[in-house]
């Protein structure tokens, strides 16, 4: 990789495929993944300042709010001044793109546009290993054995947030977030959006954009 450095951040509703696609890019462009959602599991099983303030918000089913996030994400980041790197997760509100925008300046910004029907159809599809963050899909991502973790072998389970009556306030409370970070980040000229319904016919459009971009 040549000396300049990329910085990219990866958008897009619950059941988007950010993790699948941010897998790709990592592997195809050697960009370190960096995921919001394994830092604040980190930092609460480190028992951080962060990590433990994070948990009390988590476990009363609540969005862990822009001042925590910060103060997880934004040490992390100042540690990897020297790699590029994908952020998938955050930032999720406008609060968080102008505290990001303090310490770095982004590359490319991937936003995900996929029909709401798709992403109610994905998330009735999803379980989750609980201790990694892992996400399987029956369809397109199942584990090897029905019900079990890859790795661990422990039991997979279908998170409350993925269960219907939850999908729809998921989706809304995305885009009143997102339009604000679309905007910030079009103006900024760095925005590139993707829109479909399947991962592998959205890939090559965002493997050749990268293509132009990664030094």
């Amino acid at each position: 990789m040549a000396n300049r450095l990329f910085r990219a951040v990866i958008m897009g509703p619950p059941g988007s495929g950010k993790g699948t696609i941010s897998e790709r890019i990592a592997q195809s462009f050697g960009l370190k993944h960096l995921s919001s959602g394994d830092f604040l599991r980190e930092n609460i099983a480190a028992n951080t300042e962060a990590g433990v303030l994070a948990k009390t918000y988590i476990e009363k089913g609540m969005l862990v709010p822009d001042h925590v996030m910060t103060l997880v994400l934004l040490p992390r980041l100042e540690e990897m001044t020297k790699y590029s790197w994908l952020l998938d997760g955050f930032p999720r509100t406008l609060a968080q793109a102008t505290a990001l925008n303090g310490i770095c300046e982004l590359d490319v910004v991937l936003s995900l546009n996929i029909p709401f029907e798709t992403l109610k159809e994905r998330l009735s599809d999803r379980w989750l290993h609980p201790a990694s963050g892992r996400v399987y899909n029956m369809e397109f991502n199942p584990p090897r054995i029905q019900g079990l973790d890859d790795l661990s072998g422990e039991p997979l389970v279908r998170s409350d947030d993925d269960k219907p009556e939850a999908v729809v306030t998921r989706l809304r409370h995305y885009k009143d977030n997102a339009k604000p970070l679309i905007d910030f980040y079009k103006k900024k000229g760095i925005l590139h959006s993707f829109s479909g319904t399947e991962t592998d016919k959205i890939w090559p459009y965002i493997n050749s954009l990268l293509s132009t971009k990664v030094p």
